[in-house]
């Protein structure tokens, strides 16, 4: 470990330094400036448990390096969503603002040219070097979505479809690929560990990856996870990684516990000494293992640095009630591997949680709806309320009662911006003009006209390869009766997309004339119209903020909008409404009150999990940030019978739950226990007192 004269030390705290803790100081303040030298700080790991001021605590160590003299430039700053980009850049501003007005240190730019993505910072370079990789530097991304429908095309090709006995489907196939490169593992573990069912499938799934890599290459297409794939190859060579990891002083990496083994080998490429490596994240908030996600790479940190590596950790919550952190300190610490801390609050403040029993998951709906309407009633709105589950299909019961009661809510999970078709259909006419290559794009665009099957758009592609990819030989093309009225106006839009002009500045009329085509389109192939148009004029004025179309379409790929309207249900015509959501998708939120449904062992932790202790212990870790999201009210909601999704819902099948076994005896100790029954007085029963006392043991006793 580092010694803490590393740290560098004032007689006073700056003051832009002031509305930090003195462990939030320690690591934005990490290393020594020395006379004439650039400052200079060894690895530092920061352990921010939740609510610990994390984000806050990354801008100041930005902003100080900016203010000790480390140019912007000279800094790369990874995030996992270009939100969080943003949001750290207008931080740093602000803080190097009252650092010049403060302190009176020389003006300073912080505009960070290096902060983004991994997966945006990836296309950044592979477009720098693209010579030295093999790639056009117009090389297309595709999102999930088209790369799902490239692996089904090879798929198909290759006769998988037509097999007699079961065989993954498309989003199956791609998300082993997916894991298996990104775990830098075998197929045959990926298939052992996370697909069984698949084993008999290995060679032909090996096949199947290798064509659908050659099918990419041909048409110079990525998808996600080959941004990181080509990244890790290019910083694997010494003179590159020298060349890349030489442009930074300093690589910070925010949410480090959410990264992958390739990312984790990227970064130790860049600075294998760890020189100016800082890394932000919770071990305790790792829950996307089914994305690849690897906790060793945090939990690993101080040792692949020894010995110059500093761990600080944040434990002093801002957010929640000690009550609530009590809980939440109590149910991790249970895990055995763990950076050990003890999250407190200056909020002493708020009610005990609640352990909810309920006898079904329609008394545990009328719980819940009861006491979201109190509260509301209290003063609480809605939107400060949530409920949170494991798997979605949990606040079915809820839902329905939500509807009957006339209480409006939003379920987060829905379709992202980019899987609506309409305006997949729109981006793919885009996509093919940046790059005539690009297959999918192409069959997609073409089979949007009338009589275009899959036979007739494999000839036209064709042509147009035979003929280089000129568009200009699409007006050649034979085309089927039906498509022969759109097809003139659609060979002179793809040579006015295909311009030499195209993609510089004036370009987003392109995203007009391309809108304007597909009208009759979209009239003839979807219902909705007119909230799809709107979707349509949406894109068309985000596109006003990038200066070319490579630009747009790279980066709304990689960080797409979330709303859309091939979404579920009318648009939301109130002023509140209540929160529901997965755990996973609920991770950096927080709510003034937290309701966690269906707390019961097989639901919570999942029964797919059950079987292997390091996915019980991400269930763990799962719950944890359940509990954590909550400011002032928590309830845990454990039915004793439930109905399960295999089964039909007549009668009276259910199975009866079990207590979570991550509610032990001494977590239940933090928590007022509470019995909810029915609201028909049913319930009245189980609450009944009488000074009558039954000796059922010492009967069941003298019955033997």
């Amino acid at each position: 470990m580092a010694s803490p004269a590393n740290i560098a030390e004032y007689e006073s705290p700056p003051n832009y330094l002031s509305r930090l803790n003195e462990a939030q100081k320690q690591a934005a303040t990490y290393g020594v400036r020395e006379p004439g030298e650039r400052f200079r700080a060894g690895p530092l790991l920061v352990i921010a448990g939740a609510g610990t001021g994390k984000t806050m605590t990354l801008a100041h160590r930005v902003a100080h390096l900016i203010v000790s003299g480390v140019a912007p430039e000279r800094i790369l700053l990874l995030t996992f969503t270009r939100r969080a980009a943003e949001e750290m850049t207008r931080r740093v501003e602000a803080i190097v603002r009252d650092a010049v007005q403060q302190q009176g240190v020389p003006s300073a730019k912080c505009r960070l040219p290096w902060s983004g993505t991994f997966h945006s910072i990836a296309n950044r370079l592979l477009r720098q070097f693209a010579h030295n990789l093999g790639l056009d530097p117009g090389f297309s991304i595709l999102d999930r979505g088209d790369a799902a429908d490239l692996m089904d095309v090879v798929r198909h090709e290759l006769g998988l479809s037509t097999k007699s006995q079961r065989v993954p489907k498309k989003d199956t196939c791609l998300a082993i690929y997916s894991r298996t490169v990104n775990t830098q593992s075998t197929l045959r573990e990926t298939i052992e560990l996370t697909y069984p069912w698949c084993a008999d499938w290995e060679q032909e799934l090996k096949d199947l990856f290798r064509h659908y890599v050659l099918r990419k290459q041909q048409s110079q297409s990525l998808d996600y996870d080959d941004l990181l794939l080509y990244w890790s190859h290019l910083v694997a060579e010494p003179e590159f990684a020298a060349t890349i990891g030489g442009w930074f002083d300093h690589v910070l990496v925010d949410e480090y516990q959410d990264t992958n083994r390739v990312q984790s080998g990227i970064l130790n490429a860049l600075k294998p000494d760890g020189s100016g490596v800082t890394v932000v994240g919770d071990d305790a908030q790792s829950i996307y293992s089914f994305r690849a996600a690897d906790v060793e790479n945090i939990l690993g940190f101080p040792d692949q640095y020894m010995p110059s590596a500093r761990v600080i950790t944040l434990d002093e919550n801002y957010r929640s009630s000690q009550a609530i952190l009590d809980c939440a300190n109590c149910l991790i610490a249970e895990s055995e591997r763990q950076y050990r801390k003890n999250l407190f609050s200056n909020s002493h403040s708020g009610a005990k949680p609640k352990y909810v029993t309920v006898l079904d998951g329609d008394a545990e709906a009328e719980y819940v709806v009861e006491a979201v309407l109190l509260q509301r009633e209290s003063g609480m709105l809605l939107k400060n309320q949530a409920v949170l589950f494991r798997s979605s299909h949990h606040s079915d019961r809820l839902e329905l009662e939500l509807v009957r009661r006339n209480i409006p809510y939003v379920k987060y999970g829905g379709l992202k911006f980019l899987e609506a078709a309409h305006v997949k259909d729109l981006l793919a006419i885009l996509k093919w003009a940046e790059n005539p290559k690009n297959e999918v794009a192409a069959f997609r665009v073409l089979k949007l006209m009338p009589g275009m099957g899959p036979a007739t758009a494999r000839k036209v592609f064709t042509t147009l390869g035979a003929n280089n990819f000129h568009v200009a030989a699409l007006s050649s093309c034979v085309t089927p009766p039906a498509a022969r009225e759109n097809w003139p106006a659609f060979c002179k839009l793809m040579e006015q997309l295909s311009a030499k002009s195209a993609g510089e500045q004036g370009w987003q009329s392109q995203v007009t004339a391309a809108r304007h085509w597909y009208q009759p389109q979209l009239e003839r192939l979807y219902d909705s119209v007119e909230m799809r148009a709107a979707d349509l004029q949406q894109l068309e004025q985000i596109s006003g903020r990038y200066p070319t179309r490579e630009r747009f379409l790279t980066e709304l790929t990689l960080d797409p909008p979330s709303a859309s309207g091939d979404e579920a249900g009318v648009p939301l015509l109130d002023e509140d409404y209540l929160i529901l959501s997965t755990v996973h998708s609920a991770k950096g939120q927080e709510w003034d009150a937290v309701f966690v449904l269906n707390v019961t062992d097989g639901n919570f932790p999942s029964e797919f999990a059950t079987g292997k202790t390091e996915l019980i212990e991400e269930e763990r870790r799962l719950m944890y940030v359940a509990l954590t999201r909550a400011k002032q009210s928590l309830a845990l909601l454990a039915p004793l019978k439930y109905f399960v999704t295999q089964q039909r819902r007549d009668g009276d099948k259910h199975v009866y739950g079990a207590r979570s076994r991550f509610v032990t005896d001494r977590l239940l100790s933090n928590f007022e226990q509470v019995f909810k029954g029915q609201s028909d007085g049913s319930d009245s029963r189980f609450g009944a007192r009488s000074g009558t006392r039954i000796d059922v043991a010492g009967r069941l006793r003298d019955m033997w």
